[in-house]
């Protein structure tokens, strides 16, 4: 049941993200084109997500526990770090240049353009050589912040 769940909540996103314009890569591009075909919408996609995700939490945090397990399961690790930083740049810069952020690109895969397969692939062989790199590096204490 949970996995129906799972998939549910990313078919509703999947769609979110479609009627939102937010699968074409220009819509996406032309919000960070501040001085030329600034296209504001963007923003507008993002504040109605941060307040539907603030009402949400609202009534999440009123539980005891989720529906699907025993307790919430809320990261602990708050430092800011290094590591923190470099992939929140390598993020932006890779939705600055693709025009596409991963959530985007999974719904966007089926306009079945071969850029979005390409960003797509590019994504999980950097997943991948992420994890060939360095396969069992431990996450800092939060006390070595």
């Amino acid at each position: 049941m949970k996995l129906i769940y799972a998939l549910l909540a990313g078919v509703v996103f999947g769609i979110g993200i479609s009627l939102s314009g937010m699968i074409d890569p220009a819509k996406v591009l032309n919000f960070f084109d501040v001085a030329g075909t600034w296209d504001p919408s963007l923003a507008f996609v993002m504040g109605g997500a941060l307040l539907v995700t603030a009402i949400g939490y609202r009534l999440v945090w009123r539980r005891n526990a989720p529906l699907f397990d025993s307790r919430f399961q809320v990261p602990t690790f708050t430092v800011i770090d290094r590591r923190l930083v470099g992939g929140s740049a390598i993020f932006g810069i890779g939705w600055g240049i693709a025009g596409f952020c991963p959530g985007a690109a999974i719904p966007a895969l089926g306009t079945g353009r071969w850029e979005v397969a390409l960003f797509v692939v590019s994504v999980i062989a950097g997943i991948g050589i992420r994890r060939m790199v360095a396969p069992s590096q431990p996450l800092p204490s939060p006390s070595a912040g």
